[in-house]
């Protein structure tokens, strides 16, 4: 069957001139820093980001450990929001293999933590009973919605007053740079450190960057081969990610425009309470008394959706296009219309 599938913008696969593009890949062994191909695609990305250095990774999930351990020792915390990736869906990383304390922080519902919370959970200096309060992490975008300019500036001036460091999951920064009208460069400004993912609205199979100054990516460089992370002849994904950056940035914006679209579409039926559109993202909450109903109404179209109960999240992305979206409307008018 040819799918429909909105549960998330990972799915998506490579396309033939992608696929090319890492055939043709000049390789080399990257532990020992010797893959041309990756070493191209570090130094473009941290150029083209106001950063000193890259680290190609395999996952958004191993970038955003290997900041937290570069920024942080044993025994030290970070503050991030109670509902942030790095805390809440990277398997408890930082604490399992960092020995680093998370502060999570209630978040607002754009996706913003207090920052007179923030303040406030700042361990006092040199006090014996605490973790040593280190690093602020923000994720932008965050369930789709593109963190305001203001607040972010706002963060930063904290984190530099307070002495600590400042992260941003930046695995959509893309969303937010084409939403906000934006470079991606100037969003990623304020921050000590971010992280990138090829693998989500980019489309490539595989990978993800850290950026950051040449002593912290360094730091990081050591713990993602302690971790198991040093790979060798990744100039084949890594010419993939390049495709990526200089064809599948732009268009990002048929995402947005397409879940703009969707979520029009679903606000006049009975029964569903939609939220969004946030960038390539939309939410839905269903009547709980009809969702295995639903699922399987939309599985007999080949339509693939991730519930969490009444709860839908649906994200566009590069293999959805207009016929596609018009196939997943379709199902939802046969069966709430």
């Amino acid at each position: 069957m040819d799918w429909v599938d909105l549960r998330s913008d990972t799915i998506t696969r490579p396309s033939q001139a992608m696929r090319e593009a890492g055939a043709r890949a000049p390789v080399g062994d990257d532990v020992f820093g010797e893959d041309p191909t990756v070493n191209a695609l570090q130094e473009h990305l941290a150029g083209a980001l106001g950063f000193e250095a890259g680290l190609f990774v395999a996952s958004g999930t191993q970038s955003n450990l290997l900041a937290l351990m570069a920024h942080c020792e044993r025994g030290d915390e970070y503050l991030v929001g109670s509902e942030a990736h790095t805390y809440k869906y990277e398997g408890g990383g930082a604490a399992v293999l960092g020995s680093i304390q998370p502060q999570p922080i209630p978040q607002l519902p754009d996706g913003t933590m207090p920052l007179e919370l923030v303040e406030k959970a700042i361990k006092p200096e040199g006090d014996p009973h605490f973790a040593r309060t280190r690093l602020l992490a923000l994720e932008n975008t965050w369930a789709g919605r593109v963190l305001p300019r203001a607040y972010v500036a706002g963060a930063a001036a904290l984190a530099k007053r307070r002495g600590l460091g400042l992260h941003l999951d930046g695995a959509r920064l893309f969303n937010a740079a084409i939403a906000e009208h934006h470079s991606a460069r100037e969003l990623a400004a304020p921050f000590d450190s971010v992280s990138i993912c090829f693998s989500k609205g980019l489309g490539a199979p595989i990978g993800s960057m850290l950026l950051g100054t040449e002593a912290l990516v360094g730091r990081a460089r050591r713990w993602r081969k302690v971790v198991g992370g040093g790979w060798r002849q990744a100039g084949l994904v890594a010419a993939m990610a390049a495709h990526a950056l200089d064809h599948n940035v732009a268009r990002l914006a048929d995402d947005h425009r397409r879940a703009a679209e969707l979520a029009d579409a679903l606000r006049g039926l009975p029964g569903l309470a939609v939220d969004g559109p946030h960038t390539n993202m939309v939410f839905v909450t269903l009547p709980s008394d009809r969702v295995g109903a639903f699922d399987a109404h939309m599985q007999a179209r080949g339509i693939r959706l991730a519930l969490r109960g009444p709860q839908l999240r649906m994200v566009l992305h590069l293999d959805i296009d207009d016929a596609g979206l018009g196939r997943a409307i379709a199902g939802f008018r046969q069966f709430f219309g």
